[in-house]
């Protein structure tokens, strides 16, 4: 068994204080919390289920699905991959254009899973969709760049740095590869195409948002 953990960015560091980074991962840390105590009542309410979506009904759950997450390990995870690479796109977006960027690609995200699977019952949530966009955002816009990483092969674990080209390009086909074999499942597990959705729109909008700030490149030593 092995891993690839993103700790961040160390080729440049943010001018400006990631706000609105912090702020969504409160959020879902918030919403976490009110599923806990909610249970499936919650879930059902406040998830996206693309039968309902494609009949007309539950089209607020395409927003609020995505502060939403499945399991520690999943809402975890989620907000270790927006730390890593969310503070240097608010920098070079703007904190307004990034919200917007962040939410819309949520929704396309989602609404890429619902087109694959109209028919299904089965609740879709988690951040990992406009995460993906934010990916796909940053390997357009900071491909040179090294990511602090942490490498777990088995029993080894090694902090290394790993160009975001390299890293954010093999995850991306890890999803392509991975949205072939469930694209037409109806049971629960990974919705691996909203990440591919969520990715192409952040990599193809990208930089429609930028706002000119690039944060400051940290020299080699």
């Amino acid at each position: 068994m092995g891993g690839l953990i993103p700790l961040g960015d160390v080729s440049r560091r943010p001018a400006r204080v990631p706000v609105v980074t912090i702020l969504v991962i409160l959020v879902n840390v918030f919403v976490f919390f009110q599923e806990l105590m909610g249970g499936q009542a919650f879930v059902m309410r406040w998830s996206a289920i693309p039968a309902q979506i494609v009949s007309g009904h539950g089209w607020i759950t395409i927003l609020t699905a995505m502060f939403m997450h499945a399991s520690w390990s999943h809402i975890i995870g989620n907000m270790i991959f927006l730390w890593a690479f969310g503070p240097e796109m608010e920098d070079s977006m703007g904190r307004w254009r990034y919200l917007v960027f962040y939410l819309v690609g949520g929704m396309v995200a989602m609404l890429a899973q619902v087109a694959a699977s109209p028919h299904s019952t089965v609740p879709n949530l988690g951040a990992s969709g406009a995460i993906a966009a934010v990916m796909g955002g940053f390997l357009v816009t900071y491909p040179r760049d090294r990511i602090r990483s942490i490498l777990v092969i088995f029993i080894f674990v090694k902090v290394t740095m790993i160009p975001a080209a390299l890293l954010i390009g093999f995850w991306f086909l890890t999803q392509l590869f991975n949205a072939g074999q469930v694209a037409h499942a109806q049971t629960g597990g990974v919705a691996y195409l909203a990440h591919v959705g969520g990715f192409i729109f952040g990599a193809a909008t990208a930089r429609l948002f930028e706002s000119g700030g690039r944060g400051s490149v940290v020299a080699d030593v």
